[in-house]
């Protein structure tokens, strides 16, 4: 007779129907820890989590566990349902975060990576913490195809949103990097927040595109805001890539965002020589710093001048809406993201949400709109089952359709836990 270890170990391998059935018996045999009453105590209510990640173009955080909670509550109608909006430091963390309790969104005007004057927005949280996303200022989906050049984009406005928060009060920071159209070595936010750049002939720059990296020979750090000196910042940041090098911001990233290989090197360059600027004048080395190369050198800016961390992404969203405390007794999880492929189980929602809920014993059940083989890794990092909302092959157009992806959403819910009520029977 099979060990309970050997049993859920049964996990793995499965096909996503099955592992849901195992999943099922393991809660049921003690495997996973339960809330579920000793005989005599009141009527047991189910509790499940969902945090799930946004469908991007289809449904935001909240969105997709509404249309997720419907299905639940449709089998289980005194169900108690927590929703969590989460997302992993990119696209989507400041409406995640926006959601809680208490928190707030703030509209400013800030430059576009161009320049050019748009709207962007910050989440202040109940706590005081200014949440904010670089790509709403500084993004690659700010720009088309054509105006694409790391030559000559900034990070300007991400400098005036912090800038905007300090003068607003705030002094604890949860800034997302991920998305940029820029390789400025953080210049341009820098520059935004009071610090001065010169070239060799002591003149002072005044753009702060990838094409003046090289041209930085000194930097003046006493013209920064002094509200800096109180601030605190943590950077949300998946990638671990050096400043400059072979596998630095330039050569792995400014390609997609429209360098062309003669450019690459000059970038990169120009990101070694700004490098030695910046030990220079603040006595860090950033060049090797892991980390630093993340959205074209802005963690390097945030390392040296910022004194910042450098957190993982979906971590740091979890850590800041309280994830471990709200999942305590719950049954089931649910996370997912658009599609589910080997990145979801590379510092993705799904594996950061699997991850902590393994450690309380809680069983996991990720949703995706498209499953790919590799997705199976996710085995790996804890999740117990996979499923499409999909209920049929579709054209892409109607699969990411809102209204399409919340009905969806809500129908696979229902079925996962219409499986789960048949199985307590």
């Amino acid at each position: 007779m099979k060990n309970d270890a050997q049993f859920g170990a049964e996990i793995r391998g499965h096909h996503s129907l099955t592992r849901l059935i195992v999943l099922y018996f393991g809660v049921a045999r003690g495997i996973f820890v339960s809330t579920r009453p000793k005989s005599g105590a009141t009527q047991y209510r189910m509790k499940v989590v969902f945090a799930i990640d946004s469908f991007k173009g289809s449904m935001s955080s909240l969105e997709a566990a509404d249309a997720a909670e419907k299905g639940l509550l449709k089998v289980f109608e005194t169900a108690q349902a927590v929703k969590i909006p989460v997302a992993d430091g990119g696209e989507g963390t400041v409406e995640a975060l926006a959601a809680q309790e208490g928190a707030r969104l703030v509209e400013i005007e800030a430059a576009d990576p161009l320049g050019r004057r748009i709207r962007a927005h910050y989440a202040v949280l109940a706590d005081g913490t200014a949440v904010m996303e670089m790509a709403r200022a500084s993004g690659i989906t700010l720009l088309s195809a054509s105006e694409l050049n790391p030559m000559k984009t900034s990070t300007f406005g991400t400098g005036e949103i912090i800038a905007h928060a300090l003068k607003s009060g705030a002094r604890k920071f949860a800034v997302g990097i991920g998305g940029s159209a820029t390789n400025d070595g953080g210049m341009g936010m820098l520059a935004a927040l009071g610090f001065e750049f010169f070239n060799s002939d002591g003149e002072r720059l005044s753009e702060y595109g990838g094409e003046n990296l090289a041209k930085v020979a000194s930097i003046k750090l006493s013209g920064a805001m002094p509200e800096l000196a109180e601030a605190d910042f943590t950077v949300l940041c998946d990638v671990s890539n050096p400043f400059s090098g072979p596998n630095g911001a330039a050569h792995v990233y400014a390609p997609q965002k429209g360098a062309t290989p003669e450019m690459v090197e000059l970038l990169d360059a120009g990101l070694k020589s700004y490098a030695k600027a910046v030990e220079a004048n603040t006595g860090m080395s950033i060049d090797e710093h892991p980390g630093a190369g993340a959205a074209g050198g802005l963690g390097g800016a945030f390392l040296a001048f910022l004194k910042a961390k450098l957190k993982n992404g979906i971590e740091g969203v979890l850590d800041a809406s309280g994830f471990d405390e709200k999942i305590e007794g719950a049954d089931f999880i649910v996370t997912g993201e658009g599609r589910l492929d080997i990145q979801s189980s590379m510092g993705k929602a799904p594996e950061g949400v699997a991850r902590r809920a393994h450690k309380k014993g809680i069983p996991v059940i990720a949703l995706g709109g498209g499953i790919t083989e590799d997705a199976a890794r996710l085995y790996d990092c804890h999740v117990g089952a996979m499923f499409s909302i999909c209920p049929s092959p579709m054209a892409l157009e109607d699969a990411v359709n809102h209204d399409n992806a919340m009905r969806n959403m809500e129908r696979a819910s229902e079925n996962i836990f219409r499986l789960i009520k048949t199985l307590k029977k």
